[in-house]
């Protein structure tokens, strides 16, 4: 597959967790989370982007947020749930991107925050209108989802490689 593909990064943060006794590995979803998380997937199904592949931490939450969310989309994609998303740093998401195999196009990657906002904002370079203060204005909030364009090769993404195309939360 030739290098100047155009690919798209679709960033999701988990929807809204309980703050409950559990290990924060083991927290699920709260009752407004398992509502956002159908909606977001709405969302994206509307968008036309279907993706090739899903990376998802491993967390009760973004797997809950996943199972949910994914239900909305026409086509599941194929879903590998990968513990280096779990508590990534920036460096560690960036890594992680660049080993996703040449023919994916489309990548969606549901984790957590703050490295979801992070990964956004380092991966933009430019960005449409006015999504780039928007999606820093409001924090990256549960359930959110940017998506970031760009050309070239997995093992080639960095920082400001590619352009803000979308941005979307269920409350903002």
């Amino acid at each position: 597959m030739s290098v100047d593909v155009p690919r798209r990064i679709v960033l999701f943060r988990h929807a809204k967790a309980e703050w409950a006794q559990e290990s924060d590995h083991e927290r699920p979803l709260a009752e407004r989370g398992r509502k956002d998380a159908p909606a977001a997937g709405l969302w994206l199904a509307g968008t036309g982007i279907d993706p090739d592949l899903t990376l998802c931490s491993t967390a009760v939450r973004t797997r809950e947020t996943w199972k949910l969310a994914v239900q909305e989309l026409p086509r599941r994609p194929r879903t590998v749930y990968d513990e280096r998303l779990y508590e990534a740093s920036l460096g560690e998401l960036i890594a992680v991107l660049n080993e996703t195999p040449e023919e994916v196009e489309d990548l969606l990657v549901v984790g957590h925050n703050p490295g979801m906002h992070a990964l956004a904002d380092a991966l933009t370079g430019e960005a449409e209108g006015d999504l780039l203060p928007r999606m820093n204005r409001s924090g990256f909030p549960t359930a959110a989802m940017a998506v970031v364009s760009f050309s070239g090769a997995w093992k080639n993404v960095e920082h400001n490689i590619g352009r803000l195309v979308a941005f979307w939360a269920p409350h903002a």
